[in-house]
């Protein structure tokens, strides 16, 4: 994820970066803007278009079609924010419940070996992460330990289950079991959420739609303002088509979240996040030095 100041209007306006649409966009740019000047040419050099032609008639047709469209993209758009916020809200969800649970085990356990839940509780959220970027876990030793173990390949469950074996082992109350038992709770159902959100992706009839939509629209807009705009409306349909097809990149880019792209949520910090508070928490003389 880029870390940027939104308080730099200059620096976006002149300044292209990598996830920029500009740079996607750009070939699709120039092709269409050579479709749209070969329409004009032929329209007005050689069939004599002029305002009072019937063609010209299509702008009003272009009126409604270019409300509609905004409403489209509006949902699309607003539709592909909401997943990419919610799977902010629910790694936020997993720093804040890692951080209780290994402040409570620190607090019921405080005489105990505390090396294992150092270490275990920040490879959960590793391993969630790799799980939903479909990272190998070849190169992760506890990781691997915990496949070979249990026999699957869903390490953030085998972490899970390995977890709540041991937590069952120590000397609690009853009390105390109940109290762990919500903050390792949420781990699945984190997990789960979030596997919601990548594996359900938006219907593909509607995506289809959408571009579909957007081709049409920008492919027959030279027809109908070329008898009022001449040739000016070369570089109107090239600017219009990426307004909207901006629109429609970003939204893919973000409606899953857990990606390895620009604008995907930065989870590799929030695991270092969930590593230092963790072993902070276990330090040796943690409380004594409070």
């Amino acid at each position: 994820m880029i870390s940027y100041s939104p308080k730099h209007w200059f620096l976006f306006i002149f300044r292209f970066h990598k996830a920029e649409t500009f740079r996607q966009l750009f070939p699709l740019m120039v092709m269409l803007g050579i479709y749209a000047y070969v329409v004009d040419y032929v329209l007005i050099e050689m069939l004599k278009v002029s305002v009072k032609s019937k063609i010209s008639g299509l702008t009003v047709m272009y009126s409604v079609l270019g409300f509609v469209i905004s409403l489209l993209l509006v949902f699309r758009t607003n539709t592909a924010y909401e997943r990419w916020w919610e799977g902010r809200k629910l790694w936020g969800s997993l720093v804040n419940c890692s951080r209780n649970l290994a402040l409570k085990l620190k607090t019921f356990l405080p005489e105990a070996d505390h090396t294992f839940y150092r270490n275990i509780i920040p490879a959960y959220a590793n391993s969630l992460r790799k799980h939903l970027q479909e990272h190998a876990h070849e190169n992760e030793e506890l990781e691997q330990n915990m496949i070979l173990e249990t026999g699957t390949n869903h390490v953030p469950n085998a972490i899970a289950l390995k977890v709540w074996q041991r937590i069952n082992t120590e000397k609690l109350t009853d009390n105390q079991l109940l109290v762990l038992n919500y903050d390792w709770q949420q781990w699945t159902e984190i997990c789960g959420a979030c596997e919601r959100i990548k594996n359900t992706p938006i219907p593909i009839s509607y995506s289809a739609f959408l571009k579909k939509f957007l081709f049409f629209y920008t492919m027959f807009m030279p027809f109908a303002y070329v008898g009022t705009l001449d040739y000016y409306v070369v570089p109107l349909v090239v600017f219009i088509f990426y307004v909207l097809a901006s629109i429609e990149i970003i939204a893919e880019e973000i409606e899953n979240p857990f990606g390895l792209d620009e604008n995907d949520l930065p989870l590799e910090k929030l695991c270092t996040v969930i590593r230092n508070s963790v072993g902070e928490i276990f330090e040796k003389n943690h409380s004594e030095r409070i």
